[in-house]
């Protein structure tokens, strides 16, 4: 059939079979006797009975019969195999198809010694001579032998035993023990032959000329009518002599070795041929190929270039790195004459294989944005080679399933057999990350392990796949900004290019935790991010300071989130009224405010004094220094006129250890005089102050802060808050709307009740008119509320700490 063909190669029999059609298949061979049954073979038998089973190239699988193999038919020198070769997609040959192939061959005239080294087996067969005068003596009374020497069996000539001739001592075996231990022995009308394995117990390794042997001394002891005839059936294959200089192989094989060449003393060349794949080759056809072919006095040697025709490549595999190996099967055949036994034929089957090289793959992306399909090659393979898995983000998939991911995965082969892989993939598909790379490029990264095994030595090795195609799609982050009374703002729309882009001032992270801290607002709705800061804070700069007005500016920049690289800047800047840093209140206290404009590293805001240098800031922070302070003290000086009533001071910088200040800040609040009255009064009747009765819309909330610096309140989501009893609880009500500094927050009555209900019972009262509950055995702690950033108006809060309690009936304790 197609799928296999048959030659016949000298002594042997090849049947060789396609490799693409027993593709993926698992093969099991067996050989047919004449009586029809079937022997299955394995490696041990294959060796004993003179059959070899071998991938000759990525095209095909071999398998090599001797003449004088256990099953064949050997009839007036043609010899017959039959071969059933069993073919499975599973290794227990479950529903296998059975092929049956048998051949023919012709062979001869033997020689008298004929010497055979196959890859896995030695074999020797020696033409039997029987002594004239024996043939002509006529036995008297034949004896029955089965009853003299029970091991030798009936025929007219069979082998009785063989001998094995070792440094140390003979070892003696009858046929049947030389069977189990694995050697093949045979017998014919002509011949006697012995086969032994490579990896047989007797097999001794001896050097000739530097070259080691495999070799096997013995005589074989057969009957012959009433008589015990012996032969030397010693056998020798050498195992290296192999070299590899400047890309070239030689093989050298020494001619007349000892161990085949013993009680000779003259020799004669007959015959040096030699070929490849058991094909002998013409000197021309030597030529071509640049073979050499040399025969000197004491060896033949072969010189073939790396990689010449007749020879192939083979993917290896060495520490996970991949490789190839170029090899021949070589086929050499030397005849020689000689005075003891006259003609000998040894035939040498060596296969070739050189050292592991290494081998660099190309990836190479030609991908197509007009379909937005990544298209990546990666190649060149031998023949031997099969894509098996992919890795994509850390999972591994079979190349069928790879579809699933959007992976369209083909093959492409070249006439010499080799082949490149072409992974193509969606730009849009998961795997695909995306990365900014500048102005309006973008990176689509394909980032994927391609697996791969290796046939028919099923090594596998890896080849990681990183590479990027630049498309003109990027869409960057655009921004607007604006100001009102208080506040700056920056309005940043995405592009497509920032989802993992991070709002940074300076070197300071812009998190939702960092702007919590400080009263900043910062909103993400998934298309806009919105950053607002009031124009008193400690990351706005001032870079500006006129009458006119102050100029403040908002520097962001866009931070990769993974490289920490800049990528984008955005700024807004806005000219603030003077005015906004002082507050004039109408009970006489004024808040200030100085501020370190943009480019005075030395000047340090803590050390900012009014006129009177013992009255300092209140607060301080890198940029800013608030002062607050009554417009008698401090040395403020008042001026009168007609309309008006002015308190003056000053903020002053004075370096240490200086007494000339190196900076001035002037200010001055301004009271209108509507008319100066003179007024009589006794102390004794000195009246209350009162307030007015009035209405309104007054915005109120209550908070639990955590701590007792009231910096951080519990969320919404942290509630129900669960204490311990006696640890304490920070309360803040706060006045929220309207915002007029004329207004004064005052708490009158707070209770606790045992449930949501604020008219359940039981109560207990924590404030009583505005007072702590003298009943209370831990009393309410009233705490003092200052200027801050988050706080602008100290007399609309009231903050006060209350001991954890619980309700108790008697010794139970009361439960909503």
């Amino acid at each position: 059939t197609g799928s296999m063909s048959s030659e016949c190669l000298g002594n042997l029999l090849r049947i060789r079979l396609s490799a693409e059609y027993f593709e993926d298949k698992y093969l099991s061979f067996s050989v047919v006797d004449e009586s029809g049954i079937a022997w299955e073979l394995d490696e041990a038998m294959a060796a004993q009975c003179g059959y070899t089973v071998t991938h000759s190239s990525w095209s095909s699988i071999e398998f090599h019969a001797s003449a004088a193999s256990c099953h064949s038919h050997l009839e007036k020198d043609v010899f017959t195999v039959t071969v059933q070769i069993k073919a499975s997609h599973t290794p227990d040959m479950k529903n296998a198809t059975t092929h049956l192939k048998s051949a023919s061959c012709y062979y001869g005239p033997w020689s008298p010694r004929e010497v055979l080294c196959e890859s896995n087996y030695m074999e020797v067969s020696i033409r039997r001579e029987i002594p004239q005068h024996i043939k002509d003596f006529i036995q008297d009374a034949p004896e029955d032998w089965t009853l003299v020497f029970s091991e030798v069996k009936a025929e007219e000539a069979s082998i009785w035993q063989i001998v094995f001739h070792q440094p140390e001592e003979k070892n003696a075996l009858l046929v049947s023990d030389a069977w189990s231990a694995g050697y093949g022995l045979n017998t014919t009308d002509t011949r006697v032959l012995l086969r032994i394995p490579h990896t047989a117990a007797q097999v001794e390794l001896v050097k000739d000329k530097g070259i080691t042997f495999s070799m096997v001394r013995s005589s074989t002891f057969y009957k012959y009518q009433w008589m015990i005839l012996m032969v030397d059936t010693t056998v020798a294959c050498p195992v290296d002599g192999v070299d590899y200089v400047n890309r070239t192989i030689t093989w050298t094989v020494p001619k007349y070795i000892p161990p085949l060449s013993a009680g000779a003393t003259s020799f004669k060349d007959v015959l040096v041929e030699a070929g490849v794949d058991l094909h002998k080759l013409s000197a021309k056809e030597m030529a071509s190929r640049k073979y050499v072919l040399m025969n000197d006095i004491n060896a033949i040697m072969m010189k073939i270039p790396i990689g010449a025709e007749g020879g192939h490549y083979k993917t290896s595999v060495s520490n996970g790195q991949l490789g190839a190996k170029y090899t021949i099967n070589l086929f050499l055949e030397h005849q020689w004459e000689d005075n003891k036994w006259g003609l000998t034929k040894h035939t040498i089957i060596k296969e070739i294989e050189t050292p592991f090289e290494q081998v660099e793959l190309a990836i190479t992306n030609s991908s197509n944005l007009i379909t937005k399909l990544m298209n990546v090659t990666v190649g060149t393979f031998l023949p031997d080679v099969e894509l098996v898995n992919l890795t994509i983000e850390g999972e591994t998939v079979a190349v069928p399933e790879a579809v699933q991911h959007g992976y369209l995965i083909h093959r492409t082969r070249y006439a010499n057999g080799s082949k490149d892989y072409v992974i193509q993939v969606p730009l849009d598909a998961p795997s695909i990350k995306k990365e900014y790379m500048r102005e309006n490029m973008r990176a689509y990264i394909l980032n994927i392990t391609l697996v791969f095994i290796t046939h028919p030595s099923s090594e596998t090795f890896i080849v990681p796949v990183i590479t990027l195609s630049a498309v003109r799609d990027a869409v960057l982050p655009s921004a607007r900004g604006f100001c009102d009374g208080r506040n700056l703002h920056l309005i940043i729309t995405h592009g497509n290019v920032d989802q993992n882009w991070l709002p940074f001032i300076s070197d300071w992270p812009l998190t939702p935790e960092a702007t919590q801290k400080y009263n900043y607002s910062l909103r993400d709705n998934g298309t806009h991010l919105t950053i607002s800061l009031p124009f008193l804070s400690p990351h706005v700069n001032y870079e500006g300071f006129h009458t006119s007005g102050i100029k403040a500016s908002l520097y962001l920049t866009l931070k990769d989130g993974v490289t920490s690289a800049n990528r984008m800047d955005f700024s807004v800047s806005c000219r603030f009224s003077p005015s906004e840093l002082i507050q004039c209140l109408p009970n006489g206290t004024v808040i200030i405010t100085a501020i370190k404009m943009a480019g005075v590293s030395d000047l340090d805001t803590s050390l900012l004094v009014l006129r009177d240098r013992q009255c300092k800031p209140s607060l301080v922070t890198e940029k800013t220094a608030t002062f607050k302070f009554s417009v008698n003290t401090c040395g403020t000086s008042r001026k009168f006129n007609s309309t008006t009533m002015t308190y003056e001071n000053e903020v002053l910088y004075f370096r240490p250890g200086n007494d000339t200040p190196v900076s001035k800040l002037k200010f001055v609040c301004s009271y209108a005089v509507k008319q100066t009255v003179g007024v009589q009064y006794e102390s004794k009747k000195v009246s209350l102050p009162h307030t007015k009765p009035g209405f309104g819309s007054l915005v109120l909330s209550m908070k639990i802060f955590k701590e007792k610096t009231y910096s951080e309140p519990y969320q919404e989501w942290e509630y129900p808050v669960v204490k311990y009893l006696r640890e304490a609880l920070y309360f803040e009500v706060e006045l929220l709307q309207p915002k007029d500094a004329r207004l004064d927050l005052n708490l009158d009555d707070c209770w606790a009740t045992n449930s949501q209900n604020q008219d359940s019972l039981p109560q207990w009262p924590i404030l009583i008119n505005g007072c702590e509950n003298s009943e209370d055995s831990y009393r309410t702690v009233f705490h003092e509320v200052n200027y801050s950033l988050r706080v602008e108006f100290p007399q609309h809060l009231k903050r006060f700490e209350v001991r954890m309690f619980t309700f108790v009936q008697g010794s139970t304790l009361l439960q909503e």
